[in-house]
């Protein structure tokens, strides 16, 4: 009987390695007829949102010294205005979350995309023509709505309308974009003044409000709504004439009706949807955690213990965002060869040495403390110690830089817009970025009572602390998602094999 069973068992194993071995034969002649020149375009119209998000977030920085020494009474902020100025951003983009995981189920991906450039145009338009410092608060926060927005919508919409072997390379764009715009803006406020600077951010979300309106809606949406024949248009727009669309049109549909139509609560206790909706909170968390606030905070005063001849802390921003934009663009090359995880675990390592060595800067700089009374002989020689120790700082702030931007500033982003069911989609979604600005906004808003209670030194530490338990959380829970179809990811949450 033991024998019997054995082998029925060994039989039925041979069949599902045949039956993968077909499917992935299959996917390949698919993928091979596939042309993506449309599919590209499409992209790049959609990620003219989060270059507009860029823009929200880097604003800040070359304004806020420009308001802080205004002419203007009216538009003069002290400290306290100037960091509501900055972080009022995170409380309409945890609104924006919201929404924009409602609009997504409502009106669909590509409609929520053209909807959402109106308030970027809105809220820089008050900025614009601000006459006080409420008007500058209002503009701020309806710019970021529409970044709460972006920052749902683009993700899906790329997910949903690329194949596996380009969707970690054009998913990765996303960040790319974010954090091109965050430095074209300090590069625009190093020449002109935060007026102009705006009308300069209105430009991209002008241009996606144009170009989206040539790039299809979704398939998988059109298809969750009925819509075969629209579905089929959008795909053969994607992929182009000799793709034969109909096979992965029924691979979707399939997939779709196995589910069901519609979300309810109930559909919580089921592992497709808790699984990688706990998967996507934690993302979230583990990525405001990993302390990058904090470095880009202390980005000026490193660059200034270094004795680098910087005249104002914009050219410091710049040069940090130019690491980012680099390592990203590293990231973006290399997502689908290297894959989700391994960025993920090579990200947290990398991050987790630098916050320690941060730490371990800062409670040197602090031994080395000299009282007020001390001579000039003792503070000359506190200052050389200084700058003795200032390689370690930058060194430091390099490698976080560029961990950040290889895995934990890219690839959550991604991961969220890969793994949720179709019918849990915007409110999973909604969720994870609700999530994420939340913990933005709590850890800039703290950041300063977490210096003062566990001093510098202990602070960095406990970033560091975070960093290695995402590392343990990333090889313990997170798929790889790379090279599988959405489907696929779907069923590897539902323990079963993928269509």
């Amino acid at each position: 009987m033991d024998v019997r069973t054995e082998r029925k068992r060994l039989l039925e194993a041979e069949d599902e390695d045949e039956n993968l071995s077909g499917l992935l034969l299959e996917q390949d002649a698919y993928l091979s007829k596939v042309r993506n020149k449309n599919l590209y375009l499409a992209t790049f119209a959609s990620v003219l949102g989060p270059l507009s998000f860029g823009f929200v977030l880097g604003y800040s920085s070359p304004v806020i010294p420009q308001l802080t020494h205004n002419s203007d009474p009216r538009l003069l902020l002290d400290n306290d205005q100037a960091s509501w100025f900055g972080s009022i951003v995170t409380v309409g983009a945890a609104v924006g979350g919201l929404l924009g995981g409602w609009m997504v189920e409502k009106i669909g991906r590509k409609l929520s995309l053209m909807f959402c450039s109106l308030p970027f145009v809105f809220g820089f338009t008050i900025i614009i023509a601000a006459q006080n410092v409420w008007m500058l608060y209002v503009g701020r926060l309806v710019t970021g709505l529409a970044s709460g927005v972006t920052s749902l919508v683009v993700p899906l919409y790329i997910s949903e309308m690329a194949h596996e072997r380009v969707r970690g390379t054009l998913g990765s764009c996303v960040q790319l974009m974010v954090v091109l715009g965050i430095m074209g803006a300090y590069l625009a406020g190093l020449f002109i003044d935060w007026r102009w600077l705006a009308i300069c951010c209105s430009v991209p979300p002008s241009l996606m409000m144009v170009c989206m309106c040539f790039m299809p809606e979704t398939p998988r949406f059109l298809l969750s709504q009925g819509k075969r024949r629209e579905a089929e248009e959008a795909l053969r727009f994607l992929r182009g004439l000799d793709a034969p669309i109909q096979l992965e049109c029924a691979r979707i549909e399939d997939a779709s009706e196995e589910q069901g139509s519609r979300f309810q609560i109930a559909d919580l206790k089921d592992p497709g949807v808790y699984k990688p909706l706990v998967i996507g909170f934690m993302l979230m968390v583990f990525q405001q955690m990993t302390g990058i606030n904090a470095i880009m905070f202390y980005a000026q005063n490193i660059f200034e213990q270094a004795h680098f001849k910087v005249n104002t802390s914009d050219l410091a921003s710049v040069i940090v965002g130019v690491i980012q934009v680099i390592f990203t663009g590293v990231a973006v090359l290399i997502m689908d060869r290297a894959g989700r995880k391994v960025l993920l675990i090579i990200s947290g390592v990398s991050m987790a040495i630098s916050t320690t060595a941060f730490g371990i800067y800062f409670y040197l700089i602090s031994r080395q403390h000299i009282p007020t009374s001390s001579s000039h002989a003792m503070l000359a020689a506190s200052e050389a110690a200084h700058t003795d120790l200032a390689w370690l700082a930058l060194a430091s702030m390099a490698v976080f830089i560029t961990g950040f931007a290889l895995g934990w500033g890219p690839v959550p982003w991604l991961i969220m817009s890969e793994i949720f069911p179709i019918k849990v989609r915007g409110f999973a979604s909604a969720v994870c970025v609700l999530t994420n600005w939340s913990m933005a906004f709590v850890v800039t808003k703290t950041f300063q009572y977490m210096m003062n209670f566990l001093t510098s030194a202990g602070t960095f530490w406990m970033f560091a602390c975070m960093c290695v338990a995402n590392v343990i959380f990333t090889i313990a829970f997170i798929p790889e998602t790379k090279g599988k179809t959405l489907e696929q990811i779907e069923a590897t949450f539902r323990g079963t094999s993928g269509p």
